[in-house]
């Protein structure tokens, strides 16, 4: 067997675990790799995750889901129809582990209290320094409930955080916070498969 058949052999079977913590035949899962700077201050960022589209008030943001903001701290407003998943502790999102399932028998809570504060101390098992994955549902355009995971990147302050990516299953299914890199190996075994069709 040659080398490059056995390192593809490894990295499709790596993805399809990555794509059963993912959620087990999730096709209908939509990600969003938006990348988003969260300005340090009172309005922060708007977002509709559906859309795709942001804006600096509400009112800029036709239907808008999530408004991550602050200035000395890091706090999160919803949308209508938007509730954020809370597995510990009060205020805003619990920051999630992977294997989390998030799902309509998920607790969810909609708080404007910070996640984490200017002095790096966070509630809700926030960090710096980290990729923090928050959990969420909100109404598509459909007029359905859907359910979704946001990935958060706080550096060493709390002034410093970008919205990595957001993800939700649009069928209405129940969706599961992936290991790290998980997404990112599914990208791989996709150009593996690639390859081997040319």
């Amino acid at each position: 067997m040659k080398i490059s058949s056995r390192f593809e052999k490894h990295v499709v079977a790596a993805a399809a675990v990555a794509a059963g913590v993912v959620g087990a035949a999730n096709a209908a899962v939509v990600t969003w790799d938006c990348n988003l700077a969260i300005p340090a201050n009172f309005d922060g960022l708007y977002i509709n995750v559906e859309a795709q589209t942001t804006g600096t008030s509400g009112g800029a943001v036709a239907g808008w889901d999530i408004n991550p903001y602050g200035a000395s701290s890091l706090n999160f407003f919803a949308g209508t129809g938007t509730t954020f998943v809370r597995t510990q502790g009060s205020g805003g999102p619990s920051a999630l582990a992977a294997g989390t399932v998030i799902s309509a028998s998920s607790t969810f809570a909609n708080s404007t209290a910070a996640v984490i504060s200017s002095a790096g101390v966070g509630s809700n098992g926030w960090s710096i320094n980290a990729d923090n994955y928050f959990g969420f549902r909100f109404v598509n355009a459909a007029g359905s409930t859907v359910y979704g995971f946001g990935v958060m990147r706080v550096g060493a302050v709390v002034g410093d955080r970008t919205l990595l990516s957001v993800s939700y299953e649009n069928s209405g299914a129940a969706i599961t916070v992936p290991a790290p890199g998980a997404l990112a190996l599914l990208g791989v075994a996709g150009l593996a498969g690639t390859r081997r069709r040319r």
